[in-house]
């Protein structure tokens, strides 16, 4: 292998889960690279949870193959247990323990040497930044330090790939700035991230993203490729009624879709030269003042809504021929 071809740290190929009649993943394919910040990104029920617990060595896939940390998922999973961290949404560490008590259990249950558990120990808490709390129980820290705690404890053992599931739900928005500092120093230091998330922001953070619905893997990108790929047009309007205007776009010719955007709308199109003129005078006829509509870049939430519509418009015909 040359120095400058990538080492793949994650490779996945036709992977599929089924649990009985229903397919919850569907064929996936991917690759990923060492020392990639990958975001996983869907809806509620779209497949995120049951790809992660395949990779993790948790469950069994029904066909396909793929390699972690190059060990195969059906053959090896608790090898590859031993090469990766997890750290789901849900808090997992113990609240009734201490912050050491904690730390001292994981070291424990990843099996660190006797030698190194102390030198651990110390880089946990200062990452953290719980050297002031080193006896407090768990129960008692932040949302943002129990975090911190939480990652630690999921990297005591230094692997290299981590998952991180949901990780910042629930966290003030300085708690999750700061822990996205930590992913990236992580990642720098050569370290896989493996992440989902509901915050957009935080997907812009990613090198490269996937988005799963339905259990298909429907886009994959970096976010700037994903936002320049997008098939239709955006058109932003300003309205002090927006609800109103929102009414009257709807029903409108050329308008794919628009949707509530901060004080104003954001209008999915297929031609933005041709809807701007229609969607001003729409407005005025209706008496609702606005601002010029003016054609923008798609956010990531625009291109994730315009994606799973056009998927659901492309299987909506099968459906109806199904039935």
């Amino acid at each position: 292998m040359s120095a400058a071809e990538p080492v793949i740290a994650v490779n996945l190929r036709d992977l599929e889960k089924r649990f009985g009649d229903f397919v919850a993943v569907n064929r996936l394919n991917l690759s990923i690279q060492r020392g990639e910040i990958f975001g996983f990104l869907g809806p509620n029920g779209a497949g995120k949870s049951t790809t992660i617990r395949m990779l993790c060595g948790l469950l069994t896939p029904s066909s396909g193959s793929g390699t972690v940390a190059g060990f195969d998922i059906v053959a090896d999973p608790e090898r590859i247990k031993e090469q990766i961290g997890y750290m789901s949404q849900k808090f997992s560490l113990y609240e009734d323990l201490t912050v050491e008590e904690n730390i001292d259990f994981y070291a424990g249950i990843y099996r660190l040497p006797v030698a190194r558990r102390q030198e651990r120990k110390e880089w946990v808490i200062a990452m953290a930044g719980l050297e002031g709390h080193r006896l407090a129980r768990t129960a008692t820290l932040s949302g943002g330090w129990k975090q911190r705690l939480a990652l630690g404890c999921a990297i005591i053992h230094e692997p290299p790939i981590i998952f991180l599931d949901e990780p910042t739900a629930g966290v003030d928005p300085l708690s999750r700035r700061s822990f996205w500092t930590l992913i990236y120093q992580l990642a720098d230091a050569g370290v896989t991230v493996f992440v989902t998330t509901h915050y957009m922001d935080e997907a812009e953070y990613c090198d490269r993203l996937g988005l799963i619905y339905r259990g298909e893997l429907i886009a994959l990108g970096t976010p700037e490729e994903l936002k320049k790929a997008m098939a239709e047009e955006l058109v932003e309007v300003t309205s002090g009624q927006p609800q109103e205007a929102l009414a009257v776009l709807d029903g409108l010719a050329n308008v794919r879709h628009a949707a509530l955007f901060g004080r104003g709308l954001h209008v999915v199109t297929e031609h933005a030269a041709e809807a701007i003129p229609a969607i001003a005078a729409a407005l005025a006829a209706a008496g609702l003042p606005a601002g010029w509509p003016e054609r923008i870049m798609p956010s990531l939430e625009d291109v994730f809504v315009s994606l799973i519509e056009a998927r659901d418009r492309q299987t909506a015909p099968q459906v109806e021929v199904a039935r």
